[in-house]
């Protein structure tokens, strides 16, 4: 045992430096960087130790607004409880009695301890057809990693990934914390993707030649999938942060795609135009700054910090987006509207005003569900430019003659 750890019993150690971690840690930056700068500060914790200490920082922060005025340790230890499902040696020091009753199911581990769970108090604000119960519950567990097993690679990759479960054509999922890249050494083979976000590529249905436009790309993840769905596009990712385009820049070298252009840009503004090196586009992306709420599970930090007038600040902002992309898209062109968000006012919300005030047909619309498959939760809606009238009239003409037959007068 090292000397950080001494002369309390390793378990009293780990409760202290997590209540130290909670006491200290104000939700301004991603818990797992704070973590990070903790551990840094304490380089006599052993890797061991520092797993650990993680682990009961995340169930605290796992509980939501769970009973709000527990005592900070009791409140871990209810976490440990409702998230472990075997037996564990810290609950067994401090809870012994929880400990013995680890196998038992979330109901009958709250029956036990007498508690009543209020993980999500945004149950009012979801999209329709999400199990407001099913997905409170879904925080208490970490959701899964998944890989994409990029065109060509999937039978070199299923050989090297061992008890990886598939789960669809090109997806596999492994225990959160695998470090992949043990595993499959070549990072150009695969890309790391949610299984619902490997999803949304569903809609995008590229043809060789097209201009399509990823205009809130962050690193890149739906463009690569856009890329491998179709590499005889001509791809334009943009963000608005230069460090996250640099980010992509990276991501893409590594992925092999060389043939695509990254710029900066802010999406609010106006004069677009002149940034642009078009101003038509087959396809768009727009994979809207949002919440993040569908993805909690794996940062449930930020349920802990949101507050709900933050909704419809997502909301305002996708709609200034949408608004000011929609235009570049050419008659008959594709815009899909992404965000993994569980929250209609980010979802359904925007789909209404993306086709009442943008001029597009909404095609396809609906939630992504993740939440009962260890995955994150997307929405994803199709919308379409209308074709001039002229264009149809000439393509129906077109048609009837090539069938032989005469137009109506």
């Amino acid at each position: 045992m090292n000397d950080y750890l001494c002369p309390m019993t390793r378990w009293e150690n780990y409760i202290i430096a997590a209540e130290k971690i909670i006491q200290d840690y104000n939700g301004a930056m991603p818990l797992h960087h704070y973590l990070k700068s903790f551990f840094k500060a304490h380089p006599h914790m052993g890797s061991r130790d520092r797993k650990r200490v993680q682990q009961l920082v995340y169930h605290y922060f796992r509980l939501g607004r769970t009973e709000p005025a527990l005592p900070l340790r009791e409140r871990i230890l209810l976490g440990t409880f409702l998230c472990e499902q075997s037996h564990d040696e810290l609950l067994a020091f401090f809870k012994p009695e929880w400990n013995a009753a680890a196998a038992l199911t979330v109901d009958e581990k709250l029956a036990l301890v007498q508690k009543q769970l209020n993980i999500f108090p945004f149950a009012a604000h979801l999209s329709a057809g999400i199990d407001a119960s099913a997905f409170s519950r879904s925080f208490l567990q970490q959701p899964k990693l998944f890989i994409r097993m990029r065109p060509g690679r999937e039978a070199a990759i299923l050989r090297l990934a061992g008890d990886a479960e598939r789960v669809g054509e090109n997806a596999l999922a492994f225990p959160n914390g695998t470090k992949i890249e043990t595993l499959i050494p070549d990072k150009s083979w695969y890309e790391i993707q949610d299984l619902s976000s490997q999803e949304t590529g569903l809609r995008f249905n590229p043809h060789a030649g097209e201009h399509w436009w990823d205009c809130c790309a962050a690193s890149g993840g739906k463009s690569i999938l856009l890329h491998d769905l179709q590499p005889a596009i001509h791809l334009l990712a943009t963000d608005v942060r230069a460090s996250i385009i640099e980010n992509l820049r990276k991501r893409f070298a590594e992925a092999n795609i060389r043939s695509y252009s990254a710029k900066v840009m802010d999406l609010t503004g106006a004069g677009l135009q002149a940034s642009l090196p078009r101003t038509r586009f087959s396809g768009i992306i727009l994979d809207a700054p949002c919440s993040g709420s569908g993805t909690w599970g794996r940062t449930p930090e930020n349920l802990y910090y949101f507050r709900e007038e933050q909704i419809m600040t997502y909301a305002s902002l996708q709609r200034q987006i949408a608004r000011n992309v929609a235009p570049f898209l050419e008659p008959g062109g594709t815009l899909v509207y992404i965000t993994c968000s569980v929250f209609r006012e980010e979802n359904e919300g925007a789909v209404a005003f993306i086709e009442k005030e943008c001029g597009l047909k909404i095609v396809e619309s609906g939630v992504i569900s993740g939440y009962q498959r260890n995955a994150d939760t997307m929405f994803v809606a199709v919308a379409k430019k209308k074709a001039p009238e002229a264009a149809h009239h000439g393509r129906n003409v077109h048609k009837l003659r090539r069938a032989g037959q005469k137009e109506s007068p």
